[in-house]
């Protein structure tokens, strides 16, 4: 992480991650299924994604699906992928009219995922690639330990030397043109990271509120944005 990167103050964070706890929970509340509770969560997320765009964020990092979230029950699984394939599908075509970025950020494996998945996922970065709104990363198949392993074994077969992996070289490799985190919001009254960007979370704030995602509205998102305000990043000093 260069200097300029890791010393950003705006009173607006430029890359917000969002780790979207309580779909389940919100549906169970709800009497509805889980499968309905996660669908909520998406259109949460859309909603969130616009509003935060609006205010300035440059960035949004959503944990959609991690690397874990595979030995969760096979029925809830397969609904998950179909929603996160609708919204690949479908759903993207009012990304691109809003001029916002997609990228997905994770293993990619055709093995796991499918191949109708990953071709709808190079689709979805390619027609937004051009979109300068904003850029939304969905976090899919992802962890983060995972993700700094893959970027090291690509260092290694490059054949730099030892002496001459930086801080710099791995963030490259990890998702390139993404800054650090600023600011982590995590819903649902959850306090840890699980494994989510923890390279891009070394400096960042943190916020852990009570709402289940679906329920996370703009004024919530405001509240999280003017606490952040608030604070003074020392960023080690």
């Amino acid at each position: 992480m260069t200097t300029k990167s890791m010393t950003h103050t705006s009173s607006v964070p430029q890359h917000v991650g969002l780790i979207l706890d309580g779909n389940r929970r919100w549906a169970r509340e709800h009497g509805v299924t889980v499968a309905e509770g996660h669908k909520q969560g998406y259109m949460n997320l859309k909603y969130i994604a616009k509003a935060g765009m609006k205010r300035g964020i440059k960035y949004l990092s959503a944990y959609v699906f991690s690397t874990e979230n595979w030995n969760r029950d096979k029925e809830e699984v397969n609904g998950l992928m179909k929603l996160l394939s609708w919204v690949l599908k479908h759903e993207i075509k009012e990304l691109h009219k809003e001029g916002i970025r997609v990228r997905i950020v994770g293993s990619k494996s055709k093995l796991k995922l499918g191949a109708a998945m990953v071709r709808a996922i190079i689709h979805a970065e390619e027609l937004t690639k051009d979109n300068d709104r904003g850029t939304l990363l969905l976090c899919l198949d992802y962890g983060a330990h995972e993700q700094i392993v893959e970027a090291v074994k690509r260092i290694a077969k490059s054949g730099v030397a030892p002496e001459d992996i930086t801080a710099d070289l791995i963030t490259e490799n990890l998702d390139g043109d993404v800054p650090p985190l600023d600011l982590i919001v995590r819903t649902s009254g959850e306090q840890r990271l699980s494994n989510f960007m923890l390279w891009e979370a070394a400096y960042s704030e943190l916020a852990f509120v009570p709402q289940h995602w679906p329920d996370f509205d703009e004024k919530a998102l405001d509240d999280v944005l003017a606490d952040y305000a608030s604070r003074q990043r020392r960023f080690g000093k």
